[in-house]
């Protein structure tokens, strides 16, 4: 039995992941690759997605290390 105010991972496109990050879709994957932003999860052979707690996570990291 699930509670209904457990936390849940909510998935975004990669298209809402650029736009919270203020990347394009190249330097995203750049970054993913260097291990230097959360690795996208595979939903289908042609597309990904990121949870959306995960970049805001990286987001707010980003502000406070300013």
């Amino acid at each position: 039995m699930t509670a209904k105010n457990e936390f849940k991972p909510r998935l975004i496109s990669e298209q809402k992941a650029c736009e919270r990050a203020c990347f394009s879709r190249w330097t995203i994957n750049e970054l993913v690759r260097r291990g230097d932003f959360p690795k996208p999860v595979k939903i289908s052979d042609k597309r990904k997605a990121y949870v959306a707690e995960e970049v805001d996570a990286w987001v707010e990291a980003r502000i406070a290390a300013r």
